[in-house]
């Protein structure tokens, strides 16, 4: 349900497009920690630093909670697990800007599936148009393709589906944000195995650390508190549009933090993937969705 009508102030939107930019650098200042902590090192940095400090700001609690309520923490925090991992692993092999509008494609896929109506039937036929000129699927010969890159942003992009679902279960089950700083703990103690072995002893590196911190701010600490100031003077729907400015704002960090330049055809899927992503905000009944992580 949208807040009650008031004056929206000049710089709540300016919050949502700096929660976006903020999102988006993080993840590439991940891409240039692959290199050094590995895939699965990084995704551990990252959901590790970011539950210790949402467990220092927060101090959720911890009695209280029956068994079912940890059940669905704990889905939550798997979700998170794996949409952090694949999304990694993506980003990895693919262009920022391309894997994270393929991805997008999973909670735009939820929108959709929500109504019946022509109005989103159309913003899939766009979706579906931005994947195939994104993907070069039209025109690039399968064996060049980056089946598996291509593989695990989307499988990213159903993961954030389905941590979506998971969000809004766990916030009726935990006050506030506790169950968001139990779910990030949850990830990180899933995917910790992996991480040491994939990492070992390069994760007390100190440019290592460094950046893993300043992933962890970038992706999950600064971008959620502006969110929540944006949230208190901005109705959900608008929130929404907003949001589907992601694929756009990470094919510019990729540009300029790590010089991924994208092709005449790659801008246009991208455009068409975030012009889908509006038609179906701009509906009726779809307001914000979960920020990824």
């Amino acid at each position: 349900m949208d807040r009650p009508a008031r004056p929206t102030p000049a710089w709540a939107p300016t919050l949502v497009l700096g929660a976006i930019l903020s999102v988006q650098f993080g993840g590439a200042l991940a891409v240039t920690l692959i290199p050094l902590a590995g895939v699965m090192g990084s995704v551990l940095l990252r959901l590790t630093l970011a539950a210790l400090i949402l467990l220092v700001a927060v101090r959720p609690a911890r009695r209280g909670h029956r068994a079912r309520d940890w059940w669905v923490v704990g889905w939550f925090g798997l979700s998170l697990a794996v949409m952090n991992s694949a999304f990694y692993g993506a980003v990895a092999r693919l262009p920022m800007g391309v894997a994270v509008t393929l991805e997008f494609l999973g909670p735009l896929a939820l929108a959709a599936a929500t109504s019946r109506s022509v109005r989103d039937l159309f913003a899939v036929a766009l979706a579906l148009a931005g994947v195939l000129l994104i993907s070069g699927a039209l025109w690039t010969p399968w064996a060049r393709l980056d089946l598996v890159g291509i593989g695990l942003a989307l499988l990213a992009g159903a993961a954030w589906a389905t941590y979506i679902i998971a969000s809004g279960h766990t916030a009726r089950h935990f006050g506030g944000i506790d169950g968001v700083a139990w779910a990030m703990l949850i990830a990180a103690a899933l995917v910790a195995p992996w991480g040491l072995l994939d990492a070992g002893g390069r994760l007390v590196g100190g440019e290592v650390l460094a950046r893993g911190l300043g992933v962890a701010l970038l992706s999950s600490v600064i971008p959620y508190s502006l969110e929540n100031v944006a949230l208190r003077w901005i109705v959900p729907s608008v929130f929404g549009i907003l949001l589907s400015l992601e694929p756009a704002a990470a094919a510019v960090a990729g540009l300029l933090v790590l010089g991924q330049r994208l092709s005449g055809g790659e801008w246009v899927g991208v455009a068409l993937v975030v012009a889908a992503s509006i038609v179906i905000r701009a509906a009726p009944g779809h307001g914000r969705a979960a920020r990824s992580g």
